[in-house]
């Protein structure tokens, strides 16, 4: 009887020595903390210049249009870089050294809600791209930097700052003047791919004020560090996809001048089988209109005046589009009519079409 109890306890002593205890329960039901939390979800703010986002906010962005697909866009905004380095070296009479720090695709209302406050943004227009809007950024440290290398601030000194206040009106005529002046590098930029006049329309320190977009709207973003020595600031220059539309297809070649679908062989072999191509051509001697009831009395021997008499001019169509016109006469037993105009500008219009 003692040894069986013993058995039992021995028994038992085991069991309770695989017993899982407090702790591996606790890792086992283990919560993440919230820089996983963070790190899953793609929130992660640490790196404020991440370029690629990971977890649920990747799944989120996916729907926006990569600014890669418009390889152009790289080029000018590498472009409108050496220009502004040039001009706002000129502009400041400083060593101005602008960088492009990235060009990344943004929904608008994201754009409007991050924008650090606070700064001056710069409403313009892009006159000959149907009117559209783009939108400047510049920043608080690029503005009081601005202030005080125009109006002889001293090296080696930052520039002071005021939070809580309003800009007055000589920084806001300063910031003017140099936005200005990227606007102008900025059309030179545009220049070599198509011709863009960037006209400043307005200045805003609200950016509820400086809405020129729906916020679900996909835009580009372009980011340029702006570094004068010791001091300096960010420009930001965002542009809607909706703006860019009416030059997409030539922010879509892949090098300047590259055009897309055209061969130089086949097209002068269209043009000249289309010089040689037969085209029907009528002689109307006139048009009367008359009621369809009369239409269907018609029968075999039934005259039909017309208001034409031997001088009157006979028209030439070849299908809707009227050519030219001229007189009805006779040549070598033949009805024949003599060209006396030359083409009409719709016909004019139709052959430059074609060709």
């Amino acid at each position: 009887m003692d040894e069986e109890l013993e058995t039992a306890q021995g028994q038992a002593g085991e069991a309770w020595d695989e017993a899982p205890d407090a702790d591996s329960i606790m890792n086992a039901e283990r919560i993440l903390n919230q820089d996983e939390i963070d790190s899953l979800l793609g929130f992660d703010l640490t790196e404020d210049e991440a370029a690629e986002r990971t977890g649920i906010r990747a799944i989120i962005n996916s729907a926006l249009v990569s600014y890669e697909r418009l390889p152009m866009l790289e080029i000018v905004f590498d472009r409108l870089v050496r220009l502004m380095t040039t001009s706002l070296r000129n502009f400041t009479s400083d060593n101005v050294e602008v960088s492009l720090d990235n060009i990344s695709s943004i929904r608008f209302g994201d754009y409007l809600n991050s924008i650090p406050l606070p700064a001056i943004l710069s409403v313009f227009r892009a006159e000959e791209l149907d009117e559209g809007l783009g939108l400047l950024t510049v920043d608080s440290n690029l503005i009081y930097s601005i202030v005080d290398v125009l109006l002889g601030g001293r090296r080696g000194t930052a520039a002071m700052r005021i939070e809580g206040r309003p800009y007055t009106t000589i920084e806001r005529a300063l910031v003017q003047r140099m936005v200005e002046v990227v606007l102008a590098d900025a059309r030179a930029a545009f220049e070599p791919l198509t011709p863009v006049t960037f006209t400043l329309d307005r200045l805003e320190t609200n950016p509820r004020f400086a809405a020129i977009a729906r916020p679900a709207n996909a835009a580009i973003l372009v980011k340029l560090r702006i570094d004068m020595e010791d001091r300096g600031g960010r420009i930001e220059l965002l542009l809607p996809y909706a703006t860019l539309e009416p030059i997409r297809k030539m922010l879509l070649q892949q090098f300047m001048g590259e055009k897309f679908g055209r061969d130089n062989i086949w097209e002068g072999h269209l043009a000249t089988e289309l010089w040689t191509t037969q085209v029907e051509v009528r002689a109307v001697l006139d048009e009367l209109q008359m009621p369809l009831r009369q239409v269907l009395e018609l029968k075999e021997g039934d005259t039909i005046m017309l208001n034409a008499s031997p001088d009157s001019h006979v028209e030439l169509r070849s299908g809707a589009i009227p050519l030219t016109h001229g007189r009805m006469g006779r040549r070598n037993h033949q009805v024949a009519v003599r060209v006396e105009a030359p083409l009409t500008p719709h016909a004019r219009k139709a052959v430059q079409r074609i060709t």
